[in-house]
């Protein structure tokens, strides 16, 4: 298992892995393709974020991870995206990547991490890997994909920032 910066030629693996988990809209799939496309031109704002990757076997993305400093904020981190193939998981690979934006958070003296997904039934896994992952849900706002459909905020606090967290700080 490597986790790494993305490149070019990882492009069709990292589509391939947002279309195998099998909840993602057409559209979230489309901004999905656009922010990565953005990261590997460098137009926009892509300093603002870090796309990974997990190999599986050498040369063959598994899974992507998004992450990076939220703006205008000191020290908080955001977790955008993180899928792995429907074929690989299981396998400790979402574990590694939540790993993996937990410490560049730490490297980069990040006090917290946020998390957000929706409460539809599809992501249900993703829900209950964010808490098993020790992220607490911090906030809920009715309806806000569209009826029914809640956004769920998670957050994790870092080492020596947990105010009121207590044991749930990573260090």
């Amino acid at each position: 298992m490597k986790i790494r910066a993305m490149l070019e030629d990882d492009r069709p693996a990292v589509l391939d892995v947002i279309r195998s988990a099998g909840i993602f809209t057409a559209e979230a799939e489309k901004v999905a393709a656009e922010l990565i496309d953005a990261y590997l031109n460098r137009s926009g704002q892509p300093e603002s974020y870090e796309v990974d990757v997990i190999e599986n076997s050498p040369g063959t993305a598994a899974g992507f991870i998004c992450y990076g400093p939220t703006p205008l904020t000191e020290g908080t981190f955001d977790l955008y995206w993180l899928a792995v193939h429907a074929a690989h998981q299981k396998q400790g690979l979402g574990k590694a990547l939540l790993g993996r934006v937990e410490r560049a958070a730490l490297e980069r003296r990040a006090r917290l991490i946020m998390i957000e997904t929706s409460s539809s039934a599809p992501y249900s896994a993703a829900r209950r890997f964010y808490e098993r992952g020790g992220y607490l849900e911090t906030a809920r706002v009715r309806d806000f994909y569209r009826p029914g459909d809640d956004r769920i905020i998670y957050c994790k606090y870092l080492s020596g920032h947990a105010q009121s967290a207590g044991d749930d700080a990573i260090k």
